[in-house]
């Protein structure tokens, strides 16, 4: 039997070395697809951006999830609070990320469906340079007061604001933020004046309303605790429904607003290009951790609701939130910040 060739034997240390040289530049070069495979995805720690302060309705949402989401991906998720600008700060930061699954958004849908309009010039395109990924909470607002407010009800507050125009101030995490919106389509229905303060976040504004240095503001849910402690009373609910948190509260619509409807959801967003895979994986994850009783809880003691959508759902939702947010930052000349 003839002997083999001579000329085979490099063969195989060069086809090695091609495998190896292959292999490093996909490691050096991350444009190349091979580091962005779904199957490779995640291989490292994730950031999630949040683009209002810590303490907040969306930070407390982030933290909700975030648990789950890390034992259901096998790596960190790394929460990183980015706040300012009415979420267009963070927004920014995830918009000019890397599309490859490593850093994601969690947000108001105030940023696709309000900011557009309040501000004449964003440093990003929310519908282009951002995809939705997952829905993760209805977020409702309550119409909260001291508990030595003169008014001991919705009916009895929308009167006596409107018998002292002008000398009752609200506050709210910022101009343009659901908040703030919520006062604003008081103001229209009911025919209110009161003077609003802006505040960088809900956490430092129901701190001034504690204090005594506002009257009243709509909460997204970060003064729970203090009513249930009876330090704020609740006089009314934001939504078309009643929350299940506190039942016996009726809406504003039901006190004589009719058609009142404040609500946002809150959820997740990656930058522009993300593989598709990667964004169904994490929305599959994000849909399964909301039928969770420990994340469902946590939502609910905001007073939020977990949410559950498609993507296409979530993209949908915003662009009705835009219609109705749209009508009344016009009616006000709402401007961000």
């Amino acid at each position: 039997m003839p002997k083999p060739s001579s000329t085979l034997r490099p063969t195989l240390p060069r086809r090695r070395a091609g495998l190896l040289l292959g292999a490093a530049m996909a490691l050096a070069l991350p444009g190349m697809k091979a580091w962005a495979q779904p199957d490779a995805w995640p291989g490292k720690p994730i950031k999630l951006v949040v683009n209002f302060p810590a303490g907040g309705a969306a930070d407390q949402i982030a933290r909700a999830i975030n648990t789950p989401l890390q034992e259901a991906l096998g790596q960190p998720v790394v929460i990183e609070n980015r706040g300012g600008a009415g979420g267009n700060i963070g927004g920014d930061v995830v918009a000019k990320s890397a599309p490859d699954g490593y850093t994601l958004l969690l947000s108001s849908g105030g940023m696709v469906s309000v900011n557009p309009f309040i501000y004449a010039k964003m440093p990003f395109d929310p519908a282009k340079d951002l995809v939705p990924v997952a829905a993760a909470a209805r977020v409702l607002v309550f119409l909260v007061v001291r508990p030595d407010f003169p008014a001991q009800d919705a009916k009895s507050f929308l009167a006596y604001v409107k018998a002292n125009p002008g000398k009752l101030s609200f506050g709210s995490p910022g101009n343009g933020s659901s908040p703030h919106l919520a006062t604003e389509m008081l103001k229209s229905q009911a025919g209110l004046v009161a003077t609003h303060a802006p505040y960088r976040g809900a956490a430092p504004a129901l701190t001034d309303l504690l204090g005594g240095q506002l009257d009243f503001l709509f909460d997204p849910g970060v003064a729970v605790p203090h009513i249930q402690a009876g330090k704020l009373k609740l006089l009314a609910v934001g939504s078309p429904t009643r929350s299940p948190l506190f039942p016996k509260v009726p809406t504003l619509a039901e006190a004589g607003l009719p058609g009142f409807d404040a609500d946002t959801v809150f959820g997740l967003y990656a930058p522009a290009g993300t593989p598709p895979e990667i964004v169904a994986r994490l929305n599959r994850e994000v849909n399964k951790i909301l039928a969770q009783p420990g994340p469902r809880e946590r939502i609910l003691a905001l007073g939020g609701e977990a949410s559950p959508m498609t993507p296409e759902q979530f993209h949908q939702r915003a662009m009705s939130d835009a219609q109705r947010f749209g009508k009344i930052i016009r009616e006000a000349n709402i401007r961000g910040d």
